[in-house]
């Protein structure tokens, strides 16, 4: 079922499909809630899934705060619209957990940093509690400057295929040539506000080495953009992690390795 909220004024888009106990999947950067749909086909006789368009991305429209604790507000504000008070739901009586994909996953921590009380556990999906490094802030210049210069969509059309393994480019080329078609009504202004949040986002493993919380981690083998040495230093770093690795998939494993990812988050959502 497709949902609206309205945040001083912009319309934020948000899907909800099935019963049981609440879901939220976050997608990333340059993507919008369809990238789960494998997932929420798989999931949703199980879960309640609340699946946003992020501000900026699909439907929803930009944010005054467009950083990754102001887009954590717009999706608390989700969810108090579903449970009333997500720290005291309604419904299933158990609070929803939190799991995002790449900068999603930078919003998931933003959130959990501010509402621990909210959740019931958080996923990182292909990524990362550590801050930019300064060479990777350079490069995220570099893509700004390109954006500016080029326009969004040919951005993304150049660097997306970047996101996948080298056995998926091999073998899936229809898969990645139609997720780069289905990216086409992204803005300019959009993918730079992400870029310039995610280059100003803290570092967050702190967070993960005092969480109660149970925190899943799903790393692609040949991930260049959350890469696999990365998720293992911080893996260990939470008192209960359920840790995963993708040996087929690049940053996209839930387009790459669906059947798998599937299993991944039934078993987790399941245990906790």
């Amino acid at each position: 079922m497709n949902k609206q909220i309205e945040i001083n004024g912009n319309k934020i888009v948000y899907s909800v499909f099935g019963n049981g106990k609440p879901v939220m999947l976050v997608h990333g950067f340059g993507e919008t809630g369809d990238v789960w749909k494998n997932q929420i086909r798989y999931l949703h006789n199980d879960f309640q899934l609340i699946i946003p368009d992020l501000p900026g991305s699909g439907e929803s429209e930009l944010v005054d705060d467009m950083s990754m604790e102001g887009m954590a507000e717009v999706l608390r504000d989700i969810l108090d619209l579903e449970y009333g008070d997500a720290s005291r739901p309604k419904g299933s009586g158990v609070p929803p957990t939190m799991i995002g994909h790449s900068m999603g996953g930078y919003i998931t921590l933003a959130f959990a940093s501010r509402y621990p009380d909210y959740l019931s556990a958080f996923g990182l999906f292909h990524s990362s509690a550590f801050a930019d490094s300064e060479e990777k802030k350079e490069t995220r210049k570099k893509g700004i400057e390109f954006i500016r210069a080029h326009g969004a969509f040919e951005f993304l059309k150049n660097s997306t295929p970047n996101l996948f393994a080298p056995l998926s480019k091999d073998e899936k080329p229809e898969l990645i040539d139609g997720f780069i078609r289905s990216l086409s009504n992204f803005s300019g202004q959009s993918l730079v506000s992400y870029y310039e949040a995610m280059m100003q986002r803290p570092d967050r493993t702190e967070l993960l080495k005092t969480t109660q919380l149970p925190v899943l981690f799903v790393m692609g083998e040949y991930d260049n953009a959350v890469p696999l040495q990365d998720g293992l230093k911080q893996a260990h770093m939470p008192e209960k992690s359920y840790i995963h690795i993708l040996h087929q998939s690049g940053h996209m494993g839930m387009f790459e390795e669906p059947e798998n990812s599937n299993h991944i988050l039934k078993q987790f959502l399941s245990e906790i």
